[in-house]
């Protein structure tokens, strides 16, 4: 049984990262990654581009958090996103901010970022273990002493440092085997509900929208007993699917979806089509439409105002025959038409399991952790890192940033 300086548990970003700052102090670190790759979900982030952080300040940045904003703080004064594009760029990797703030390689490969990673995980003082599961902690007289893996083996270490991420995207080694350690050690798991998930609708036309995407709308969430309480506002991008919607303005609004549904209140969707426009400016653009193209009918009038496959079951929800010609539309089909454009009403059934999530709500209660150092304040020795902590934001480099950053500062303490 080899002995370690620290056992650290998952290869994604919060595990390389406390591997790497930890080597850099000249501990002997033994990473433990169950699948036969590093940074299997790393890769798939940011559709294959990875989004390593956002530029933003730090008051900006924790109110993308839910319900870690307090508990982050040190965590980030510690390794925030200058650092972070520090440590990638001193590696020749060249870094560029887009719109939002967000942070990407110039090359636009998720890739490349794992090779920087892996270069650096290359030292004498880190041993690799791919293809290995790590079971559960060995834990004697309320002392950590090692781990046991499902194929046997022990690794004696003092110090380990749970970093196996969250339930979202199974496929890519996010089981759950986190929450098993952490209860080992009678940490409380804050229950796991999805994060960043598409959302289901019922209208049955939404299937005809399938792939097509819209920027610049703006999207309202309704909800409460007679589903018209404003809940949360975001203007962006979305993309209609065959099951609802989905894109960063709905993975951004979902949570709130979910905690609504779970209210059993009615739950609407407000899509703003034309939000840079008031009534009376799209009045006039109607207006003026109808009277140059008297003798088109409507499908090809609003061409210049929807993309054409959303023309019809536009028109039919605004119960408006897609033929009409602009000379026949009367006062009150140009208000359905407004009405349509700048409140066109969804009806949600649901949101995507947790499994489909891009990150995972829940987790290690943050309470039981000492935010300056990651370490359990019921185990000494015990390390928490990534996803696993009940720790969640937006969409926009945010949850990537507190994984390196969590990653970061295990590795300066164990």
């Amino acid at each position: 049984m080899e002995q370690f300086d620290a056992v650290i548990i998952g290869a994604g970003p919060a595990g390389m990262m406390a591997a790497i700052r930890a080597s850099q102090r000249n501990r002997k670190v033994l990473l433990i990654e169950r699948n036969n790759t590093l940074g299997k979900k790393l890769l798939i982030s940011g559709k294959g581009r990875c989004n390593l952080t956002n530029s933003c300040d730090m008051e900006d940045f924790l109110d993308k958090f839910s319900q870690s904003r307090k508990f982050l703080i040190n965590t980030l004064n510690q390794f925030f996103n200058n650092d972070l594009i520090s440590f990638f760029e001193k590696d020749y990797l060249k870094l560029k901010t887009e719109r939002g703030g967000r942070v990407f390689p110039v090359t636009d490969s998720s890739e490349d970022i794992l090779g920087v990673l892996k270069g650096k995980l290359r030292n004498k003082n880190i041993k690799i273990l791919l293809g290995e599961r790590v079971l559960n902690a060995i834990i004697k007289n309320n002392k950590i002493e090692g781990v046991l893996t499902d194929s046997g083996k022990h690794f004696l270490s003092t110090r380990i440092v749970v970093a196996t991420g969250g339930m979202s995207y199974p496929e890519t080694g996010s089981s759950g085997d986190g929450y098993s350690i952490a209860r080992q050690a009678h940490h409380k798991i804050i229950p796991l509900r999805p994060a960043l998930v598409p959302v289901l609708i019922k209208e049955k036309f939404i299937k005809e929208w399938q792939g097509i995407s819209l920027r610049n709308v703006r999207l309202t969430l309704f909800s409460g007993f007679s589903g018209d309480k404003k809940i949360e506002e975001k203007f962006g991008e979305m993309i209609f699917t065959h099951f609802g919607v989905s894109g960063p303005v709905i993975l951004d609004i979902s949570a709130d979806v979910y905690d609504a549904l779970r209210l059993k209140n009615k739950v609407t969707l407000s899509i703003n089509f034309k939000p840079a426009l008031d009534y009376k400016k799209i009045n006039d653009r109607l207006l003026r439409e109808f009277k140059v193209n008297s003798k088109k009918s409507l499908k090809n009038i609003f061409k210049l105002l929807l993309p054409q496959a959303m023309i019809t079951q536009f028109l039919e929800y605004c119960r408006i025959y897609p033929d009409r010609r602009g000379s026949q539309v009367t006062m009150e089909d140009r208000k359905r038409l407004i009405e349509g454009l700048v409140d066109l009403r969804l009806t949600v059934k649901g949101v995507m399991p947790v499994k489909d999530g891009i990150v995972t709500r829940g987790g290690v209660d943050t309470k039981e952790v000492n935010p300056k150092t990651m370490e359990s304040k019921l185990l000494k020795g015990l390390f928490f890192a990534g996803e696993v902590l009940d720790i969640d934001a937006k969409t926009g480099g945010y949850n990537m940033q507190a994984a390196f950053s969590t990653g970061w500062v295990c590795g300066s303490n164990i």
